[in-house]
């Protein structure tokens, strides 16, 4: 009934405009304007004739979603509820009671709580088992992710009340914790692999990135770092700004770091405008498919500038501007505005002229043609050459073509890994492990250190692996085990190094088999070789 009066009242309005402009020249409507009253007419028909009831706001909501996508791959619409939650990765905290947990057979399951959080002051402990949030019964099928975040997080300054249940004690304990602002790091690692070079994984360009990295890299060259391994694999991107910020630690004063253009977006340029950290020390990238957006904006300038080395292989490719347009129901468009260029003049973005289907399918695409595998099954035209300031020839066409090209692991193609992956096993055991073997092990190895030389994995561990596949209806294969036994080993003692001490230790793990750091020491450790790849020749 409303919408019907505006409607009327907006019509009289129209009328009156029109008897006023009967004595005046008519000025012909563009085509923005049509289209608008054609989408606007669509709307009010479809609410007043339409045979039955329809919701209007989902009708809008979807025809904004169809528009969207015919435009590219990447401008979206974000419904009211959803503008929130989509930047919360971004903006560096979150409030609530700051722990880390799993869900283990439904069951939430503190796997450490945030070091200085509200959970640590009032006394959880990593192993506790929250059995009641705020007297209600928190277990069972109805526990999900969702259902724990509704529960847990909240505005700074609320209580919520958890009944947990630790170790053999039978009697729940009750506790009473006031959230607060709880930190989200975006670097999961940072570390000394030998005396000389330090380690730093970044896991996204969030708000206060750029602080976390001078923080870290302080403390790794305290310790003697003389060469950095910077780690933006499977780092998807985040915001253009912290990007620019962590390219002016390596490049020096006014050296462009990217710019961009769009047919509605004039040329607008990035410089660095202060000397970095990191200026003239020897510097590794490892990127590969899952690095993408600010990632790439990063990659592509140490690369144009011959400031550093890029290891792995070709990255995502997304590099497309969006800029947020709010809506007045407090929705979001993020529209593609302009495209991102590397100093050198690569455009970032891949092709997505067939289409979105398509061009989500490019992953696949890459893996048939063998592009994981084999560096030469990648060709590029002449048209995308472009030269470095010394003088090497990088290519365009779409994402960050390494200067060092490292194939995937195969190690852990097996269908068994798979689906102990995919259906909880791994984690669900190394976790369960970890947790109830957390003092023994810290007892017995000290320090993580000496638990990384010293501990293996052993047939008891291998047989309780085997248990946990059987309980989450995995069919073992003794082939396929053998075919991915040393990386899943080691990813069990990965795992088990996470739960007992922190994400970083799984890292650290790892490390010892990764062929990007392999290669990256490699590099580092020859010092006419790693000259001789940044002169191209």
């Amino acid at each position: 009934m409303k919408s019907l009066k505006l409607f009327f009242l907006a019509a009289l309005c129209l009328l009156a405009m029109a008897a006023t402009a009967q004595n005046q020249p008519q000025q012909p409507q563009s085509k923005g304007q049509m289209n608008s009253q054609k989408l606007a007419t669509t709307l009010y028909l479809i609410e007043n004739f339409y045979v039955d009831t329809t919701n209007l706001d989902k009708v809008t909501e979807n025809a904004i979603v169809a528009a969207l996508k015919e435009l590219d791959p990447h401008s979206a619409y974000i419904s009211k509820k959803d503008v929130e939650k989509a930047n919360e990765p971004l903006v560096g905290s979150f409030e609530g009671i700051g722990v880390t947990y799993q869900l283990i057979r439904d069951t939430i399951t503190v796997i450490s709580p945030t070091a200085g959080g509200p959970s640590e002051k009032v006394g959880i402990m990593a192993g506790d088992q929250f059995i009641k949030i705020d007297g209600e019964d928190a277990f069972g099928k109805k526990v999900d992710n969702e259902y724990v975040q509704k529960r847990l997080r909240g505005k700074k300054g609320t209580k919520v009340t958890v009944s947990v249940k630790r170790g053999n004690d039978k009697e729940l304990l009750d506790f009473e914790i006031i959230r607060d602002k709880i930190p989200l790091n975006s670097i999961n690692a940072a570390y000394m692999l030998d005396k000389h070079v330090g380690y730093i994984k970044l896991d996204r360009f969030a708000q206060e990135s750029t602080q976390e990295f001078k923080e870290a890299f302080t403390k790794l060259q305290a310790q003697g770092m003389e060469s950095l391994i910077f780690d933006l694999r499977g780092n998807t991107g985040g915001y253009l700004n912290t990007a620019i910020d962590l390219v002016d630690q390596f490049l020096t004063e006014n050296q462009l770091v990217v710019f961009t253009e769009g047919i509605h977006s004039p040329y607008q340029e990035w410089r660095c405008t202060k000397k970095g950290l990191y200026t003239t020390g020897k510097l590794v990238v490892l990127i590969d498919e899952g690095s993408a957006s600010a990632s790439e904006i990063l990659s592509g300038a140490i690369q144009d500038h011959d400031r550093g080395i890029v290891i792995g292989r070709r990255s995502f490719g997304k590099g497309l501007v969006q800029r947020p347009f709010n809506l007045p129901d407090g929705s979001q468009i993020r529209l593609t505005t302009s495209r991102y260029h590397t100093p050198s003049g690569r455009c970032i973005q891949r092709p997505y002229e067939k289409g979105v289907e398509d061009y989500a399918k490019e992953m696949e695409k890459r893996l048939k043609h063998g592009e994981y595998f084999h560096a030469d099954s990648i060709h590029f035209p002449d048209s995308l050459k472009y030269k470095t300031d010394g003088g090497r020839t990088v290519y365009g066409g779409g994402g960050i073509m390494p200067d060092l090209f490292i194939p995937a692991d195969t190690a852990y193609n097996s269908k068994l890994y798979t689906n102990l992956v995919r259906k909880g096993a791994l984690n669900r055991f190394t976790t369960d492990y970890g947790l109830k073997h957390r003092d023994e092990i810290k007892a017995q190895y000290g320090d993580f250190e000496h638990f990384n030389k010293s501990f293996i994995i052993g047939s008891d561990l291998i047989d309780g692996l085997k248990k946990a596949a059987e309980e989450a209806k995995v069919e073992w294969n003794d082939e396929q085990f053998a075919h991915s036994e040393k990386f899943l080993l080691l990813q069990m003692k990965a795992l088990i190094a996470r739960n007992v001490w922190e994400t970083q230790q799984y890292y650290q793990v790892m490390a010892s088999t990764d062929p990007g750091i392999k290669k990256a020491m490699e590099v580092l450790g020859n010092e006419k070789e790693y000259k001789r790849i940044l002169k191209g020749k």
